[in-house]
């Protein structure tokens, strides 16, 4: 009988030539056990390898992202400075990660709904979210009960973009200036109404704050997003606005509301005829409303720099930030590490208003 070939010496697929002898049917049993422990452990290792380079190792996860679209989950409903914030951002990290980054509007309870979908979703990078100023340094502060932890449920990626604050009124409100507004009110305390995106929302504060820089008295009627709440302005439900730019530049411009005042050191180019607060009396009066990009706590540090890299690049593209100008809003990228420091600085800024202002959750 010939010897059979060391083990190896011949591929799997081609028997001993001992297969012929009368040993046959022992051999090619023995062989059957042997393909069959071979193929189990093949399967063992797959499976080890997969739970390792999958689970164990994120880095491996992060190597193959993004394998399939994004969602950018944002707080309020379309139109408005937030979502034309990202909107513009969607766009162009899509072209900058070769996967769609696709916007989902999700609005309700001041940014709450929004702010807890994010925070209970996968760390894995599929999952967005549009920060708005007051989701994380406002709402803690006057709603209770939050599922979220404005410190330890999001990853901060970058600051996206900013604008102003505008305070404009209806014609039918007897004020040529924000003096005359300030007057009106303190005359009718409680009469006059402001409207805002939403409670809990850095425009509810802005007008609280203004309350409180100016010893007045407006009455807060808080809707779901600026588009409503313009529209309520607009046609004489409201007496004031307090919001962005973005949503107000447009209207001041069409004659449909008076512009009063800006909330920020300089004039802004949007509205060159219309004066700071600060010009009005009142040099401190400052707000800024920013929106960032954050993603689930635990989201692999590797997609983080990746977001925050295609971020940065997008801020830089001069038809990016074209279209930012045209909304009122200026690019402002920042590192993750200022996007956190960022959101504490105002957390305890506004924590601070809402306390001395009695702000609530209407």
């Amino acid at each position: 009988m010939p010897p059979i070939p060391p083990r190896g010496d011949a591929p799997l697929s081609q028997p001993p030539a001992s297969d012929h002898s009368a040993n046959a049917p022992r051999s090619a049993a023995r062989r059957a056990r042997r393909l069959a422990a071979i193929g189990l452990a093949g399967v063992a290792a797959v499976a080890v390898l997969a739970v390792h380079g999958l689970h164990g190792n994120p880095a491996k996860a992060a190597d193959a992202w993004p394998s399939k679209p994004i969602r950018l989950v944002i707080p309020y409903p379309p139109g408005g400075a937030a979502d034309a914030a990202a909107r513009i951002f969607a766009e162009a990290l899509s072209e900058g990660l070769h996967q769609q980054v696709l916007p989902e509007n999700k609005p309700g309870a001041g940014t709450a709904i929004a702010a807890d979908y994010v925070a209970s979703s996968p760390a894995d990078g599929y999952t967005l979210s549009l920060v708005p100023t007051g989701q994380l340094t406002v709402l803690p502060h006057v709603q209770q009960n939050l599922k979220f932890d404005a410190f330890k449920s999001f990853a901060p990626i970058s600051l996206l973009a900013a604008t102003g604050v505008v305070i404009a009124v209806n014609d039918s409100v007897p004020a040529r200036d924000l003096k005359e507004l300030i007057a009106l009110a303190k005359a009718q305390p409680g009469k006059l109404t402001y409207s805002s995106s939403g409670s809990g929302t850095i425009i509810h504060l802005a007008g609280e704050y203004f309350k409180l820089a100016t010893g007045t008295d407006l009455l807060h009627v808080p809707f779901k997003g600026s588009a409503p709440a313009i529209t309520a302005v607009v046609g004489g439900h409201v007496n004031v606005s307090v919001d962005t730019l973005t949503v107000l530049a447009p209207q001041i411009k069409a004659g449909k509301l008076k512009g009063l005042a800006v909330a920020s050191q300089q004039r802004s180019p949007a509205l060159p005829d219309v004066p700071t607060v600060a010009e009005s009396g009142y040099p401190d009066f400052e707000v800024v409303s920013w929106f960032g990009l954050a993603a689930p706590a635990g989201t692999p540090p590797e997609i983080i720099a990746r977001l925050n890299a295609e971020v940065r690049k997008a801020a830089d593209n001069p038809s990016v930030k074209e279209r930012l100008a045209q909304q009122g809003l200026s690019a402002w990228p920042t590192t993750p590490e200022q996007f956190a420091q960022r959101i504490r600085a105002d957390y305890d800024k506004y924590g601070k208003v809402v306390r001395e202002s009695g702000v609530k959750f209407d």
